[in-house]
């Protein structure tokens, strides 16, 4: 039997543009390839790993009425993801991010929220039965906090567990934390969200700390290559990543979230299982261009090999 998630979060456009070193403020650089255009946004991203892992997806969002989104709706339908909880907005354009991409796959992202930051906790209580069904609720803050609260609410009420991305890293309300059952930073935004530097030999156990003062029970702080770590209040492990040559990072850390969402069983709390898995797929879609188009599915993942 599948499991079914319910992801809340944004659509966007990604506008990528590869380059072999970042500039120098003040600086211009030539580029060999004009921007390419990917489906985009860490809502979509997430919900296409999570459906193309292998569980019964529910998407929940808004896109603009421009049409830019058109090919990812098209997408959406063939991973098999239920998107009848995306609506349009009528007086804004659809989400945008704009990327650029060095030769060692770091990245630099700037993002417009456009109709993502339309979505309203009224849109969520249009899914409140896919929630009420849901093995999982999954959330970024790509769209407004109160409507993520909203969703984790209704959540709550039916004992869904759920999981956010606090991304892009902002003060997260007491609220929204009350409901909060797994967080999953990565290492840059766990840093800003907690004030523990990154050069502190205790930055996991400290930040894992930080979260769980704040009442959320599970942390994972993803650590890319070197893969994450996880911290219960029985647990505290690293689970080692796999080494791979990054072409693109952009998501990685969405399809580690999709790809952990489809593997956890919160009676088991399997997390090692889990998160061993999400690492596997991350480290496949490092390895190509663009945002969507690098996830892989279920069989991708199952079948890789690595050095």
């Amino acid at each position: 039997m599948k499991k079914k998630i319910v992801v809340v979060g944004s659509t966007g456009v990604d506008h990528v543009l590869n380059v072999t070193r970042f500039a120098e403020e003040g600086e211009t650089l030539h580029v060999d390839n004009a921007q390419g255009i990917y489906g985009g946004g860490k809502g979509a991203n997430q919900a296409l790993a999570t459906a193309r892992a292998g569980a019964e997806t529910t998407f929940v969002s808004k896109i603009g009425n421009d049409g830019l989104a058109d090919f990812e709706l098209t997408d959406f339908k063939e991973a098999g993801m239920d998107i009848q909880y995306i609506s349009q907005a009528e007086d804004v354009a659809t989400g945008q991010a704009f990327i650029t991409v060095d030769e060692a796959g770091h990245n630099m992202i700037y993002v417009y929220g456009g109709a993502n930051m339309a979505l309203t906790p009224e849109d969520v209580e249009q899914a409140t039965d896919a929630i009420k069904a849901a093995g999982m609720v999954v959330a970024q803050l790509e769209i407004p906090v109160d409507t993520v609260t909203r969703a984790f609410e209704i959540a709550r009420r039916y004992d869904v567990p759920t999981l956010l991305n606090p991304a892009p890293a902002k003060e997260l309300p007491e609220s929204l934390l009350k409901l909060t059952d797994i967080i999953v930073p990565n290492e840059t935004e766990a840093a800003l969200l907690s004030g523990v530097s990154l050069e502190d030999k205790q930055f996991c156990d400290k930040t894992a700390a930080y979260f769980q003062d704040l009442g959320i029970k599970t942390v994972i702080v993803t650590l890319g290559e070197a893969g994450a770590y996880v911290s219960t209040a029985s647990l505290q492990q690293h689970v080692p990543g796999i080494k791979v040559k990054a072409v693109d990072t952009t998501a990685a850390g969405d399809t580690f979230i999709g790809a952990f969402a489809s593997r956890f069983d919160a009676t088991s709390m399997n997390l090692v299982e889990a998160i061993t898995y999400a690492n596997r797929a991350s480290a496949l879609t490092v390895q190509k261009s663009g945002a969507q188009v690098s996830i892989p599915t279920q069989q991708e993942t199952d079948d890789a090999t690595f050095e």
